[in-house]
């Protein structure tokens, strides 16, 4: 099966993409991965045929300062720059990142099925939880349930402004102003990190993680008898700054965690650190580096919370923005975190003692990881879906 695989380029929508990719033609099948310029030699090193996502430079007629506008116009305008691309790799099916709506756009233009992928839990509205992004857990008895009702109804004007942008943007491009959906969404994440809903869509499947690893590097773990701490600041723009600097600035071993500690700060790049003997910086393969290590510590974006806890390590999270909240309260509640809001020096070093001492969330970590046994194979969903499009 020819299976065209879309999204942007940000590395936590671009790997997972890769790893699906890489899946596929495991499995026999034939992909061919569009995204982002930085990321085409890189998927072709690992074997996979790639070709730019045409459109994602900023043009005068985008509004970034309202989201719907930038999600929703854009996505439409590159549908329309797409889809001869994508014509002319003849697919019979087409995935489409969850935030690289264009490639949903395109198939519908083309006439061919897709399926919506997911690199992190289910984020759609539910009328069982509180709006997501809040990091709450949903509501128990009647003033929780009252307590989240509100809310909803407090950010559904927003919900509905935004589909009235989508339904415009699909208009201007000829397709129908309702959107029929995808056939499947892949929910590639973790069941431990799911939260249960009375309204889970019949057409979403959780299929796991999908991790791919940038390099064939193995980061070097500097000598020593104590714990390895694991450091690998957030890749988002709204993630947290400062991260690394501060790590190795008061994580001192034998005075503020146990002696002969070693930080491995794993990063795709960055600016230049001093770096004490007890610690490296770089960027190596993550899933290797975890097998070693007694802590990490991250900006709790899903492709690092998901891999740390599939090893089974525990976690200090320092999230940023965008969806990074959420998913920190739910590792938090989880029982495998402790979580950093506003990040300083005195916190950070108390809550690596609080993780390091106690057994508790190493074990909750690896309760969570174990949860990978509930999945469904994406491929294997991937098929139903394009038998179900006929």
């Amino acid at each position: 099966m020819r299976v065209a695989v879309v999204a942007g380029p940000d590395p936590g929508h671009a790997f997972p993409a890769i790893a699906l990719c890489l899946r596929l033609a495991a499995a026999g099948d034939d992909p061919v991965l569009l995204t982002g310029t930085e990321w085409l030699d890189t998927a072709r090193a690992a074997g996979i045929e790639s070709v730019e996502l045409v459109g994602l430079d900023v043009t005068d007629a985008d509004d970034d300062a309202d989201a719907g506008e930038k999600i929703n116009q854009r996505a439409a305008r590159m549908a329309v720059l797409n889809a001869p691309v994508l014509h002319d790799l003849t697919p019979d099916l087409i995935v489409s990142d969850v935030i690289t709506v264009c490639g949903g756009m395109a198939a519908e233009l083309l006439g061919v099925p897709w399926v919506e992928l997911n690199p992190q839990p289910l984020y759609l509205p539910s009328r069982g939880l509180p709006p997501l992004g809040s990091g709450l857990a949903p509501g128990t008895g009647i003033r929780g349930r009252l307590r989240d009702s509100i809310m909803r109804a407090l950010t559904a004007r927003s919900l509905k402004k935004g589909q009235r942008q989508r339904s415009a943007a699909r208009v201007q491009i000829g397709l129908p102003a309702r959107e029929p959906g995808p056939v499947r969404r892949l929910i590639a994440t973790l069941p431990a990190l799911e939260v249960p809903r009375p309204d889970w869509p019949a057409e979403a499947v959780i299929v796991g993680p999908l991790h791919f690893e940038p390099t064939a590097a193995v980061l070097p773990i500097p000598p020593g008898d104590g714990p390895v701490i694991v450091v690998a600041p957030s890749t988002a723009t709204t993630g947290a700054h400062g991260v690394a600097e501060l790590t190795l600035e008061h994580l001192i071993p034998g005075r503020t965690v146990p002696a002969g500690s070693r930080v491995v700060i794993s990063r795709l790049g960055g600016q230049e650190l001093d770096v004490p003997p007890w610690a490296s910086v770089g960027l190596g393969r993550q899933d290797e580096l975890l097998t070693h290590a007694d802590l990490v510590i991250c900006g709790g974006g899903h492709g690092m919370l998901s891999k740390t806890l599939l090893a089974g390590v525990p976690l200090v999270v320092i999230p940023g923005g965008g969806d990074q909240w959420e998913l920190a309260n739910r590792v938090v509640r989880q029982g495998s975190a402790r979580l950093i809001r506003p990040l300083s020096a005195e916190a950070l070093v108390a809550e690596v003692a609080e993780v390091l001492s106690s057994r508790d969330y190493r074990e909750a970590a690896r309760r969570a990881g174990e949860s990978i046994d509930r999945v469904t194979d994406p491929v294997q969903v991937c098929h139903e879906a394009k038998r179900v499009a006929g």
